[in-house]
């Protein structure tokens, strides 16, 4: 099998050795040649039809409102008169009625200076806690 390869290689070898130059050389010459080529190009974009939308909001349903009432009785036992002395109650003594949350308060009043027992006198105001405030 390889002594028939052989051959065909001189035989292919000798065809080709054979050809024409000429030939050759205008065959070349003529594929060189520029020649017009026309191409055309159509292109067509489809337009999507137009489409409805709808916007629907869900509004939500208010909730019921519930209101439940309770009734309460409170009772209030009647104050004990107060003989105007301290009695260790830790308010000092003075009206219930009468309150004066510093001593500017109480100079503005013209109530300055209040001793232990009279209406106004609270420990807040008595500094040095002889019985006397706002001095």
């Amino acid at each position: 099998m390889i002594p028939a390869a052989v051959v065909l290689f001189f035989v292919g070898v000798g065809i080709g050795a054979a050809d024409d130059p000429a030939a050759t050389q205008k065959t070349a010459a003529a594929k060189a040649a520029p020649s017009s080529t026309v191409t055309a190009t159509a292109t067509v974009t489809a337009t999507p039809a137009p489409s409805v939308t709808e916007t629907v909001t869900a509004s939500p349903k208010p909730a019921p409102t519930v209101t439940k009432t309770r009734t309460v009785k409170v009772t209030v036992p009647p104050a004990a008169d107060d003989d105007g002395s301290s009695g260790g109650s830790g308010s000092g003594g003075g009206s219930a009625g009468t309150y004066y949350a510093n001593c500017t308060a109480v100079r503005a009043a013209g109530a300055a200076p209040i001793h232990a027992g009279e209406p106004g006198y609270g420990h807040h105001l008595d500094r040095d806690g002889d019985g006397v405030a706002c001095e």
